[in-house]
């Protein structure tokens, strides 16, 4: 079995012990480790984290707009505007990683409050 299988079955055997919303905590809290670390290290590693970031909030977007999403409207806009805000932050030439790891831990810290 490659290591690729063994960690995806390692992974799945783990994920089943813990909820969905600490899952997706889970997420938030590893894009915010990259970018952290990404803070002081090369512009490689900075544009890496970056798109980590951009891909999980256009994940959150996307959600936000699926019809069967059963998050009360209120919630999936008030998400929709702040994945709006983070892609206006994110377009910046020299994005604001403490802005954007704040963000990020508040909606990892909000999902774990709701289990």
């Amino acid at each position: 079995m490659s290591h690729a299988a063994q960690a995806a079955r390692a992974y799945r055997a783990a994920a089943s012990h813990r909820s969905l919303r600490q899952q997706e905590a889970e997420v938030f809290r590893l894009v915010n480790a990259r970018l952290r670390a990404a803070k002081t290290q090369s512009v490689a590693a900075r544009v890496k984290a970056s798109c980590d970031n951009r891909r999980l909030w256009c994940a959150v977007l996307d959600i936000t707009h699926d019809p069967l999403n059963a998050l009360p409207v209120e919630l999936r806009a008030s998400l929709a505007s702040v994945a709006l805000a983070v892609r206006r932050e994110m377009d910046k030439k020299n994005p604001d990683f403490d802005v954007l790891i704040a963000i990020n831990d508040s909606i990892a810290a909000g999902l774990g409050s709701l289990e």
